[in-house]
């Protein structure tokens, strides 16, 4: 079993091991995580690292590799995640792994193959040297961070009490995002009764049900989540994202709803989050009966002390600290007790895209900087 001779011929492996999340492609018949967490497990293997896979979801488990001479020592985790968002859309073939103009394109070449790559190409370079730092090293592909992140769930669940620091895998371009908003979305709606357009007064109108009270609980929410804001963070957000109603102008709706997005600071999430604040207002407005209220997702705030060893650390090698507008898993690890910020190559403005690449050189910078990480724990 051999490693590859270069971290462009890593990622461009790591790229071509299909891992769309089929949570995030519905109707893609997408892979999902597996194959591409065999391989991470087999590079983890070459590196000196004992491998153990994790089912979290049917088929889709998470892949851990635990160094060699780490009895005892506080625990350092390296956390990419394995799987990519859907290709649809794409205008360059999605698992090539072309090299052109000095970058490698494909799906997930930055959201966070490249990442991954330079992470595995660091644990392989210090290799030898890992036993012999003052802290045990892990490295953990997670799956599912695209759609619900159940991977960081469960990780933190299992594992929380390891480790001292994690370093999540995101492209920031070697920044350190050690604070990031939380994530919810609602979904308020309302049934009515069709009929025909003609005669409008033999139904109820779903929409105009909804409106009135979608239209109060938005201004409840923007005059209220002002007082949850955050000295880092700011104030949290909320964003009418979506409103569905009928079928055809000439019938009466029956149903309609709508899907707000509010992004959360520790402090309304510690509170009880926005839902909670929604149901509240629903009951004392007196329409708890009229519309129902769903929440959906729950990515977790993240706000790492900037003091913070391993922070201290990734700054006196010449990165710089910095929030995120995103969310990623370093907000479910730090949730689940293990300290986390999110730090990697690349820019997340090329993750996503129809394009998608990562710059040759960004990536051995990436490689360059984790293994300098890793020696600030020489004794």
């Amino acid at each position: 079993m051999s490693f590859p001779d270069s971290p462009a011929a890593l990622l461009r492996e790591l790229v071509r091991i299909p891992s769309v999340n089929p949570d995030s492609a519905p109707g893609e018949e997408a892979a999902g995580e597996a194959a591409c967490a065999r391989r991470v497990g087999e590079l983890l293997a070459v590196c000196g690292a004992e491998v153990v896979f994790e089912e979290v979801e049917p088929g889709r488990p998470n892949v851990i590799g635990r160094f060699p001479g780490g009895g005892g020592k506080p625990g350092l985790l390296f956390a990419p995640h394995l799987d990519t968002v859907s290709v649809a859309g794409m205008t360059i073939k999605p698992f090539s792994g072309e090299i052109a103009d000095g970058r490698v394109h494909g799906r997930g070449a930055s959201d966070t193959k490249g990442t991954m790559a330079a992470m595995l190409w660091a644990l392989h370079e210090l290799r030898d040297e890992i036993p012999r730092l003052s802290v045990a090293v892990a490295f953990v592909g997670l799956m599912g961070e695209e759609a619900g992140q159940p991977g960081a769930k469960h990780f933190a669940k299992h594992h929380g009490g390891e480790f001292f620091f994690a370093v999540v895998g995101e492209p920031t371009s070697l920044e350190t995002v050690h604070a990031h908003k939380g994530c919810v979305w609602h979904r308020l709606s309302a049934s009515g009764r069709s009929c025909h357009g003609s005669t409008p007064e033999r139904g109820e109108n779903a929409v105009r049900k909804l409106l009135p009270v979608l239209e109060a609980a938005l201004a409840h929410l923007e005059a209220t989540l002002p007082g949850y804001a955050d000295p880092v963070l700011g104030e949290p957000t909320v964003s009418l994202g979506t409103i569905h109603g009928g079928s055809s102008p000439n019938i009466v709706p029956a149903s309609c709803e709508a899907f707000l997005d509010v992004r959360e600071t520790p402090a309304l999430h510690e509170a009880g989050g926005s839902g909670r604040l929604l149901r509240e207002f629903l009951e004392v407005s007196g329409w708890s009966g009229q519309v129902s209220l769903e929440t959906l997702g729950d990515s977790k705030p993240l706000l790492t002390d900037p003091g913070t060893d391993g922070v201290r650390r990734l700054l006196s090698i010449g990165s710089t600290l910095a929030t995120a507008p995103w969310y990623c898993d370093a907000g479910r690890l730090a949730d689940g007790g293990i300290p986390s910020v999110a730090c990697g190559p690349g820019s997340i403005a090329q993750a996503h895209t129809k394009d998608e690449f990562l710059a040759i050189a960004d990536l051995e910078a990436g490689c360059d900087f984790y293994r300098r990480f890793l020696e600030t724990y020489r004794d």
